[in-house]
C-alpha cells in the first residue's frame, strides 16, 4: 500500500479531494530540524579539532567519532608531509656566478631564496653570515646562499656589501646594499629576521616588529637592466657590461 504521507502528485490530487487528510507539515519540519541539527552538530565537532595536534588527537580518540578523527589525523599527516617536504635546505651554502640561474633564479620559483653578496675581509659581511647561519637552521623553507661579490658583478663596489638580494616566484623582491640597512655592527639574528620577514622570505615574530628597521634608509644597487641580467643567460648589452 503506498505511502499516504509521502509527498507524491497523486497524494496532492487526493488531499485536495479530501480523501486523504492534509499533510502533516510540522513532521516535516521537525525531521528537517533535525537534519540542520546534526549537521550543526558535526560541524562543531570538526572546528573543536582544528587546531589540535595528533598528540591531542589521539587523546580524544575514544571520545569523539571515528571517521571524524581519521579526517583529520589524515590532514595533519598530510599537513606535516608537505612541510617537510619543503624544509629541505637548512644552512647557508656557497655558490659560484655559473650556479646563479640554477641555485637562485630556478630554485626562487619554488622558494624565498636570499643571497648574500659579501666580501670575507669585511666584518659586517662576517657578522652577517653568522646571523644567516642561524636563520637557515630556523628556516629549513627558505634558502640562503652567499657569493663572494665581486665573482657575481664584477668590480661591484666593497662599500655595497654587505648586500641581500631577496628572490622568490623566479624574480628579484629586494635588493638591500650597505651595512646601514641592517643596523651596521649592531645588526642581529632578531633584525634580520624582522626585515626579510617584511618581504615574505621567512614568517613574521609573533611578538611586535623592530620599528627600527622600518626607520633605515632604503639603496637599490641595480638598475633594471642589471637586475634582469642577473635571472637570464642572454648576452650583456653595452649598457650593462661589468655586471651579471
Amino acid at each position: 500500500m503506498d505511502d499516504p504521507n509521502a509527498d507524491t502528485e497523486w497524494n496532492d490530487i487526493l488531499r485536495a479531494k479530501g480523501i486523504l487528510p492534509p499533510k502533516d507539515e510540522k513532521k516535516d519540519d521537525d525531521l528537517e530540524d533535525a537534519f540542520v541539527e546534526m549537521v550543526k552538530a558535526r560541524q562543531a565537532k570538526k572546528d573543536s579539532l582544528e587546531n589540535k595536534d595528533l598528540d591531542e588527537l589521539e587523546e580524544l580518540e575514544d571520545l569523539e567519532d571515528d571517521q571524524i578523527l581519521n579526517e583529520y589525523r589524515h590532514k595533519r599527516m598530510m599537513e606535516m608531509l608537505a612541510q617537510a617536504a619543503k624544509e629541505k635546505y637548512g644552512e647557508l651554502t656557497e655558490i659560484s656566478k655559473p650556479d646563479f640561474i640554477k641555485e637562485v633564479t630556478e630554485a626562487s620559483k619554488e622558494c624565498y631564496v636570499i643571497v648574500h653578496l659579501y666580501k670575507d675581509y669585511i666584518p659586517a659581511c662576517r657578522l652577517m653570515n653568522r646571523c644567516l647561519t642561524e636563520l637557515a637552521l630556523q628556516f629549513k623553507a627558505t634558502k640562503f646562499v652567499k657569493i663572494v661579490s665581486d665573482q657575481c658583478i664584477p668590480n661591484f663596489p666593497d662599500h655595497n656589501v654587505p648586500t641581500l638580494l631577496i628572490y622568490g616566484e623566479g624574480d628579484i623582491k629586494a635588493n638591500l646594499a650597505g651595512a646601514i640597512q641592517f643596523g651596521g655592527m649592531k645588526m642581529t639574528t632578531k633584525s634580520i629576521r624582522a626585515l626579510l620577514a617584511k618581504y615574505g622570505a621567512v614568517p613574521p615574530e609573533k611578538v611586535e616588529d623592530n620599528d627600527d628597521i622600518d626607520k633605515q634608509p632604503k639603496k637599490s644597487i641595480y638598475q633594471s637592466k642589471a637586475t634582469a641580467a642577473l635571472s637570464s643567460d642572454e648576452e650583456e648589452s653595452d649598457d650593462d657590461r661589468g655586471y651579471y
